[in-house]
């Protein structure tokens, strides 16, 4: 069953942290309980002094954390390094004025910081199939104010469609492409071949792109190599290796093939520059 978006939102700043909640966010982020293991109960703490989302900056972007049912919200509330080496490596890449793409941008915690980065003349194609989710994207990037940004709700896929999503237990942002047997919340979402999206977004060239669809990379990417014109391929690319053992095939093997190079690696991502 396809889940209702929210109702029109109140206007960013009417769930500031209150001074009891800040003191708690501030103490995490200068301290060691800004880790992952920390994070649940910081949350489940801040909501008991007050229910709801939270109105907050990072990354210099404006956003609304729900952060009681996503892990992604929690981390970038309670750490001001989340993600960090990831971004800085994305900016590395991505000059002004350039093009980033975020496949699963989730709320926007790495399109908002590219955004930032690329400036007004620069473009950010974002990716966000989840209705919920799509909406609450939508409504941190017109409080941050990043008119360089196209949303395009719907999932990346290996063929233009349909494609089921869902969401395992309470945690939003790990909502996820079917590729068995369904669940029963379970519902269809608009599907697109990257690159049609790339070509319906006007665009020639990607700087960087970063990618995280919860083990469904592979059948975005290899298609995409596949089909689209070496002009097309990211020069840089950050892509989410944690749920590797459900490809159907080696994508990052394949982008090593196409002339990629690994640089790095962190717990959640490889990244890698095609010279």
């Amino acid at each position: 069953m396809k889940p209702d978006n929210d109702p029109v939102p109140a206007p960013f700043g009417a769930f500031t942290p209150n001074a009891a909640q800040a003191a708690i966010i501030s103490l995490a982020q200068r301290s060691r309980l800004k880790r992952g293991a920390f994070r649940p109960m910081l949350s489940r703490l801040v909501n008991l002094l007050r229910a709801g989302p939270l109105d907050v900056s990072y990354q210099g972007a404006s956003f609304r954390f729900y952060h009681q049912a996503s892990a992604t919200e929690r981390g970038a509330l309670f750490n001001p390094d989340y993600n960090l080496e990831e971004l800085d490596f994305l900016r590395a890449h991505t000059p002004a004025g350039g093009v980033f793409v975020d496949v699963g941008a989730n709320v926007g915690t790495y399109a908002l910081a590219l955004a930032r980065h690329v400036g007004p003349n620069g473009k950010v194609i974002v990716i966000e199939p989840h209705p919920v989710t799509h909406a609450r994207l939508k409504f941190n990037c017109e409080a941050s104010g990043a008119i360089q940004v196209k949303l395009v709700a719907a999932a990346a896929g290996p063929a233009d469609g349909e494609l089921l999503i869902e969401t395992d237990g309470d945690n939003l942002g790990a909502s996820h492409i079917v590729t068995g047997r369904p669940a029963g919340n379970a519902f269809k979402v608009p599907a697109l071949r990257l690159q049609r999206i790339l070509d319906q977004a006007g665009v020639s060239r990607v700087d960087a792109l970063k990618i995280d669809v919860e083990g469904f990379e592979d059948r975005v990417l290899t298609g995409f190599f596949a089909e689209a014109p070496p002009s097309l391929w990211p020069r840089a690319v950050v892509i989410e290796h944690l749920s590797r053992n459900e490809w159907l095939a080696d994508c990052i093997a394949d982008m090593r093939a196409r002339g990629y190079a690994e640089t790095g690696k962190t717990r959640s991502n490889t990244l890698l520059v095609k010279p």
